[in-house]
């Protein structure tokens, strides 16, 4: 039996913001095992880059490991948007579950984007950038990954979950959200695959929280939820999940809603999944 990890990274722009982690340890490397499960081993905020490859290093030791990142991993362009996002939105915005528009004037600071330093130092160590997560990779990839989208298709949910600070939202919306947030994420724990272990980050009266607190508490979750989709993407690979846009020009995976499953949402032509 193969011992797989998953690591969900919820990745600041930049570092003078702390990043959530999180990592998953797989029982069985075969995505048709019965009650495949990922067991939640840590979950916590790091602040510098440094410090987030010796975190993924360290997990993942030598066994294949799939890390999967909220941010963008490849900006090519320098202004507007991503295909990816233009392709994904075409998609998720009748569920409020758009991507913002990725460029390298947003996002470069000393004409480098974060998630591209990190491609490049976790290469190091047998990391690859992939555009997919394939059923039963076994691998040592590094993917981005949107955890808006994720949930719509996961959760059955009509639109995205209003638990993120926005102008004109109030606290009560954002309270309500993120009260069905835990309550789905229980729920994983009898999905298909499994999530175990977490419980205990759910526990938290998010009610009691504000300002700095609550947004730790969000990166944390975000980035289990992140894990939770590389997990997903290993169990089900194209049969559910479709990555948007290319490896070239930036890509951005997720699982797909029931009545787009095994279907091409967005017509592309055939691109490379992987350098």
């Amino acid at each position: 039996m193969a011992r797989l990890i998953c690591i969900g990274l919820d990745l600041a722009w930049s570092a003078r913001n702390p990043s959530g982690v999180a990592t998953l340890e797989v029982e069985s490397g075969d995505p048709q095992a019965p009650n495949l499960t990922g067991h939640l081993q840590d979950n916590r905020l790091l602040q510098t880059d440094q410090e987030i490859v010796d975190y993924i290093q360290a997990q993942a030791g030598g066994d294949p490991c799939l890390v999967a990142v909220d941010a963008p991993l490849r900006v090519p362009n320098p202004s507007g948007q991503r295909r990816a996002e233009a392709e994904l939105n075409r998609v998720f915005r009748a569920y409020a579950a758009g991507a913002h528009p990725a460029n390298r004037r947003l996002l470069a600071k000393n004409g480098q984007v974060r998630g591209e330093a990190l491609v490049q130092a976790l290469s190091r160590y047998g990391f690859r950038e992939q555009a997919s997560i394939e059923q039963g990779s076994l691998a040592r990839q590094i993917t981005e990954v949107f955890p808006h989208s994720a949930m719509v298709s996961l959760f059955g949910l009509s639109r995205s979950l209003p638990y993120k600070a926005r102008p004109r939202r109030t606290w009560l919306q954002r309270e309500q959200a993120w009260r069905l947030y835990q309550q789905h994420l229980r729920a994983l724990a009898s999905a298909d695959p499994s999530l175990q272990g977490h419980e205990p980050l759910l526990q938290v009266e998010v009610g009691s929280l504000r300002g700095r607190q609550l947004k730790n508490y969000e990166d944390q979750v975000d980035a289990l939820m992140c894990a939770y989709i590389a997990l997903y993407g290993f169990r089900w690979g194209s049969e559910r999940c479709h990555s948007f846009g290319n490896l070239q020009e930036g890509h951005i995976f997720t699982p797909l809603p029931p009545s787009l499953q095994g279907k091409s949402p967005v017509s592309s032509p055939e691109t490379p999944q992987g350098l």
